[in-house]
Parts: C-alpha cells; sequence; structure tokens
C-alpha cells in the first residue's frame, strides 16, 4: 500500500497552511491556515473493508515545564511523547484521496464538531465517515478561551522554545472491519488499540515543523 502527500513532501517541511500555528515576530506564534494536507493512496490489498488514517506528532515534550516560557528552552535530548492531531475512521474503498483543506480550514475555538462528518465520494454518494478526539482536547482544557472538544485535524503547533524538529506521521491502515468497532467519542491512542487484530496492511509519510525560527530556517534549507 502506498500514501503520499501533496502539500508536502516525504521527510519536508509541512506548509504552515497546514499548521495550527505559525511563526510570528511579533508574539512568537500566530494562528495559521490550519488546513488538513492533501493525502493520497493506493494498492490497497485485497480483502480490504474499510481505512483508517492517524496523524500524531511523535516528538512531543514528555515534560510540559518549559514549554513556551520567556528564558528557557524545551532540550533536544528530552524524552518525547506522542500527540495526536487527526484520526479518521471508516473510510470507504471508493475513497482514494483527501483534497486539501476539505476536513479543516482555520482554527476553530472549542474545537470542530464530531464524531460524525459527512463527506461526498466522486460518485455522488455521502458517507459518514468518523473523526476521533485529537489531543488539543486534553492541551486546551484549562484555557477558557479554548476549551472544548477537539474533532478531527487540527495541524501542527510544536512549542516555540523547542530545540527539537517535529516529525508528524501520517499512517493509513486498511481493516478487515467495514465499520470501526468503538461508538461515540474516541481518542486517537483508544482507536489504535481499537484496530489491532484488524490491520491488512499499512502505509505512512511523515513531514517536518518547527515553530523555533533558528529550526524552521534550518528544515527550510
Amino acid at each position: 500500500m502506498k500514501l503520499w502527500s501533496d502539500s508536502f513532501t516525504e521527510g519536508g517541511l509541512i506548509s504552515p497552511e497546514c499548521a495550527f500555528a505559525a511563526i510570528d515576530a511579533a508574539g512568537h506564534v500566530r494562528f495559521s491556515s490550519n488546513r488538513n494536507p492533501h493525502l493520497a493512496w493506493d494498492e490497497v490489498p485485497v480483502g480490504t473493508e474499510s481505512l483508517a488514517l492517524f496523524c500524531r506528532d511523535v516528538d512531543a515534550p514528555s515534560v510540559g515545564t518549559d514549554v513556551n516560557q520567556t528564558g528557557k528552552v524545551v532540550a533536544e535530548d528530552l524524552a518525547r511523547v506522542e500527540f495526536y492531531h487527526w484520526t479518521l475512521v471508516d473510510i470507504p474503498l471508493a475513497l482514494k484521496a483527501i483534497p486539501e483543506g476539505v476536513f479543516s480550514e482555520r482554527v476553530t475555538p472549542h474545537g470542530k464538531a464530531g464524531p460524525l462528518v459527512p463527506f461526498m465520494i466522486k460518485n455522488g454518494t455521502e458517507h459518514q465517515l468518523r473523526q476521533g478526539l485529537n489531543d488539543y482536547t486534553g492541551w486546551f482544557a484549562s484555557d477558557p478561551a479554548m476549551a472544548g472538544d477537539y474533532y478531527g485535524y487540527d495541524g501542527p503547533c510544536p512549542p516555540w522554545n523547542d530545540l527539537r524538529a517535529h516529525a508528524y506521521l501520517f499512517c493509513l491502515y486498511a481493516l478487515d472491519m467495514p465499520r470501526f468497532a468503538l461508538e461515540g467519542p474516541f481518542t486517537g491512542a483508544e482507536a489504535r488499540l481499537a484496530i489491532r487484530g484488524h490491520i491488512l496492511d499499512e502505509a505512512q509519510v511523515f513531514g517536518m515543523y518547527s515553530l523555533n525560527p533558528a529550526v524552521a530556517s534550518a528544515l527550510a534549507k
């Protein structure tokens, strides 16, 4: 199975248009376009009944004490954990690609609605896909201006003082079940556990992003 994106190259820099935040000279960061990237796939194995898509940051700091703190840095060698940015399940076989911006456009304070999200396939059929809660739900839980249930895609927003560039991994799974097993709200971590034992094949593509000007400049070279 193959997975690729026209929004970024494999291992290359993710565009700020597909990020939650962009570098801002006056205030470190600002909200960005927050568009989901284009993704397309091929060579889905015989026997596949549905697909599931995940996006996660594999370089999120394990300790948040120094995150976005003036005069401090997040050390490059700090232990890292995963942060889920997108979970999309019940993807039908008729769907071969996701255009940029169709599932997310701009930052939505308090989060986008979910888990159900209708999607029109090219043959004119409307299919009900489902999206999980991403990890901004917990990140903004104590912020009255932003707190809420964050369904669907919300893009990169790594700490602006992090010395490590963050890798964002998009993974597509071919499943032997027509409908994802969990009902109601679910997280990315819960969804990945639920598909164990049902995976026929998988493919992945990753991009890099940073809000640290020095790190971002190095990535762009």
